[in-house]
């Protein structure tokens, strides 16, 4: 039985731990599908127009830049904010 707990814990622990550092999808790099999956409320159209508008325009600033891309609003923005970053900084 100790055994068995010992093992419930240690599952536990390392789904606990894979959430908690899991890393952040950057909008600069990531293709149309990653976008799509990584991003709720945005399905696979949108996501495309995101890497459709980075394309053309080259790549966002923030996150905040993807208000920029038709069909993404504030709310979507805000919905994902936590999984999604611009990479490093760019000038």
């Amino acid at each position: 039985m100790k055994a068995l707990h010992s093992f419930v814990f240690a599952l536990l622990l390392v789904l606990f731990s894979f959430n908690a550092f899991s890393a952040t999808v950057n909008i600069n790099t990531a293709d149309a599908a990653t976008l799509d999956a990584a991003m709720q409320g945005v399905g696979p159209k949108s996501a495309a127009a995101i890497v459709a508008y980075r394309t053309k325009h080259g790549p966002f600033k923030s996150v905040d830049d993807l208000v920029k891309v038709k069909g993404i609003g504030p709310k979507a923005v805000e919905k994902n904010r936590d999984k999604l970053s611009a990479g490093e900084s760019i000038k």
